[in-house]
């Protein structure tokens, strides 16, 4: 027990018990009710499954399926568009890069449900960008808000700098002498692109994807703004029934499906990402 008195132990206590009563607590608190019966508001009650049966046979899986679906295509968007952005900023742009960060990250100082409103008034029926087709070219576009393409178009938006960033990290770990000397063996610009770049700025693509995959499977805004009733994510689930259903156990479990959905997700990615290089150890 003499690990107990070093230093380091005694200096990471207060942090460790900040860490367990603030983020453990609440998530076996959220565990605990989800084995409670419905409508229940006490953990003194005989646990019991049906809240996970209930979640196939009311249909919620039809939630999860267009949050995955949702997070799935946001990725696939995400990665073409912000890897020409990155690969700019990391190789070509030198001391406009700093600016481009900026333009790029200020947004992210604005609520995001101010963002997504403007982004209302831009879809809106006679809105800017329908008055604009009327006005320029006598052509109605209305009908763009509230279905499945605006709240796509809000996800790609939202979470386009999380995506990013970490690019901007793993393409700056690629050294030009390595993709110099793949072209000196003969290699053309695609070859090059797929054998050499692409695998030495994995670890930062594979961070970029989980962080917005997670993120999006999560969101919540883009959805209720944009979509309206166009679809119904999880986290619009697991709002209703914590608020106006006041269904705890509900919320709960989905809740705990949706935490072990993502974690299963991380944590089976991040076995392929080597940390050490990402930040530099070696």
């Amino acid at each position: 027990m003499n690990w107990i008195r070093q230093p380091g132990v005694v200096a990471a206590l207060p942090a460790a018990i900040f860490l367990f009563v603030g983020f453990a607590g609440p998530l076996l608190m959220v565990f605990g009710y989800s084995f409670m019966p419905e409508k229940t508001f006490t953990l003194k009650q005989l646990p019991t499954v049906e809240n996970y049966v209930s979640v196939v046979t009311d249909s919620y899986y039809i939630s999860f399926t267009w949050s995955v679906f949702l997070a799935a295509l946001t990725v696939l968007l995400l990665f073409p568009i912000c890897y020409p952005i990155a690969y700019g900023m990391a190789k070509l742009f030198g001391k406009w890069a700093k600016l481009v960060t900026a333009l790029i990250a200020i947004p992210l100082l604005i609520s995001e449900n101010i963002r997504l409103f403007g982004w209302v008034l831009i879809l809106l029926k006679n809105g800017i960008f329908d008055g604009t087709m009327q006005s320029l070219f006598d052509v109605s576009v209305s009908g763009l808000l509230y279905t499945v393409p605006a709240i796509v178009l809000g996800l790609v938006y939202v979470y386009l700098p999380f995506m990013l960033f970490p690019l901007v990290i793993g393409i700056s770990m690629i050294p030009d002498v390595v993709k110099e000397a793949a072209a000196d063996l003969g290699a053309n610009r695609w070859q090059v692109f797929r054998e050499v770049e692409l695998p030495l700025a994995m670890p930062g693509i594979m961070i970029g994807c989980i962080l917005s995959f997670i993120l999006v499977l999560g969101s919540l805004a883009e959805s209720k703004i944009l979509g309206g009733q166009a679809i119904v994510m999880i986290a619009d689930d697991i709002e209703s029934a914590f608020t106006f259903a006041q269904n705890w156990p509900k919320g709960s479990v989905l809740s705990v499906l949706l935490i072990a959905l993502s974690g299963f997700i991380v944590f089976t990615l991040f076995r392929r990402i080597d940390l050490d290089q990402v930040i530099g150890r070696r």
